[in-house]
């Protein structure tokens, strides 16, 4: 037989809750801030709820029945649940919790996102993220279909200006990237000649970066270099450096990770190639409901950029 435990309020559950602990009806009434009149009423109107006894006195107190032990365990479970609720609402609102879906390309996810997800790990700890770092072009597909809180990177579709909020954030200014005992390490004298003598690691002719190459070197009435490999794969492309004399156009906030120790394995050549891959931004959805934490999120994120 099904029980009407719907028509049980908050004040039956925290009663049984304290009465499970302390085996006194004046005890759980106080806990509870009612009399200990009004307590015993309230224990006659759950056992009229239930039809079913919940309680035995004894010279001692309370004894409750199994039927009162099994409500009064669910019962504390149920408010337990609420308090974490409570804490987890309180935190959202707050800003102090909550969980961002995060996606940048490669150099603003080094030189913006992670600094500032790093000061929020030690400023608010309840902020969690997930962070997709890719291509604009499918960036700016999974922040349209909601799966992305916030992007770094570039529209990518004219339809994007449209949709998204973007502001403008930093350039992306672009180094060669080559293993620390390449031929050409540490020279100061390097033509273009020079490094269309080497296979290349490239991303497609597609993307920012491979156009922005191919215009660099058009700019110098030259065709681009040859290329051993064309891949998006970061990893991929760090392995072909290390492994074989590759030069491969990285941008420079990658470059200034891998270069900064003289134990790390790679250099960058010092070239007469100006290469920028233009502008990027932090773009959200028009109309996004913003929550406190990505607000945080934001705020941290400007105070990265150079002024």
């Amino acid at each position: 037989m099904a029980l009407p435990l719907h028509h049980l309020k908050m004040t039956h559950l925290r009663l049984l809750a304290h009465l499970a602990e302390t085996r006194r009806i004046t005890a759980a009434a106080d806990l509870i801030g009612v009399s200990q009149p009004t307590a015993s009423r309230l224990i006659v109107e759950i056992e009229d709820i239930l039809g079913q006894p919940i309680h035995e006195r004894s010279g001692r107190g309370v004894v409750l029945t199994v039927v009162g032990e099994a409500l009064a365990r669910r019962a504390r479970r149920i408010l337990t649940e609420l308090q974490e609720a409570t804490v987890e609402v309180s935190g959202l609102a707050s800003g102090d919790s909550g969980h961002l879906r995060l996606g940048s390309v490669t150099a603003p996810a080094l030189s913006l996102m992670l600094p500032a997800l790093r000061t929020l790990r030690l400023t608010h700890p309840g902020i969690t993220a997930d962070v997709a770092v890719a291509p604009s072009a499918l960036l700016c597909q999974e922040l349209r279909a909601g799966r992305l809180d916030l992007v770094l990177g570039r529209p990518s579709e004219p339809r994007d200006h449209e949709e998204f909020v973007i502001t403008p954030l930093d350039t992306e200014p672009v180094s060669l990237l080559v293993r620390q005992d390449h031929p050409l390490a540490g020279r100061g004298d390097i033509t273009l000649s020079d490094l269309t003598r080497f296979d290349w690691v490239m991303p497609a002719d597609t993307s920012p970066l491979g156009r922005a190459m191919v215009q660099a070197f058009k700019d110098h009435g030259m065709p681009p270099p040859r290329q051993s490999l064309t891949t998006a794969s970061f990893l991929l492309t760090l392995t072909v450096v290390r492994q074989t004399n590759a030069i491969a156009p990285l941008a420079r906030a990658v470059t200034d990770v891998f270069t900064a120790s003289d134990s790390g394995g790679y250099v960058t050549l010092a070239t007469p190639l100006e290469i920028d891959v233009g502008s990027y931004g932090l773009m959200t959805r028009r109309g996004q409901a913003r929550t406190p934490a990505l607000n945080r999120l934001i705020d941290q994120i400007h105070g990265q950029v150079p002024v």
